[in-house]
């Protein structure tokens, strides 16, 4: 155990973080993504919901401040301007703890699978809501 740092974020998730530099990618996935299939290492944090995950990870986890869209998400059922409750939880976090306005960039499905094959690590949880996937741009500090 280590004081002041999320008990979520295992030694090999804390390594990959770590190792990140300016401009890396981290996909976080919900239980249906197919993790594997993108060929990156992969992180797997079980029984944890989206939200849990992203707490912890930006408990720690820069966000990109020289690009428009730092977050993406998955586009929901080919509408870019329909979002899940997940979705809207996960910006309003992530601007909080920010300290400034963040707007979702939004990749449509097919797509996503794609760029998911150019990330630095994915980290893949159990939840059951669907789009739960989203990619962090790693900032600086």
């Amino acid at each position: 155990m280590l004081k002041g740092i999320d008990p979520l974020l295992s030694g090999d998730l804390l390594q990959i973080l770590d190792d990140m530099g300016h401009g890396d990618q981290l996909l976080l996935v919900d239980r249906n993504y197919p993790a594997i299939s993108s060929g990156r290492p992969v992180i797997r944090l079980g029984e944890v919901g989206i939200m849990r995950a992203a707490k912890a990870i930006l408990s720690v986890f820069p966000l990109d401040s020289f690009i428009s869209h730092p977050l993406e998400r998955m586009e929901v059922e080919n509408d870019p301007t329909k979002t899940t409750a997940v979705q809207n939880e996960l910006l309003a976090y992530a601007s909080q703890i920010e300290g400034r306005p963040l707007e979702f960039g939004v990749i449509p499905r097919l797509d996503f699978y794609g760029r998911a094959r150019n990330v630095y690590a994915v980290v893949h949880t159990l939840d059951a809501l669907p789009y739960g996937c989203f990619i962090f741009h790693k900032g600086v500090i």
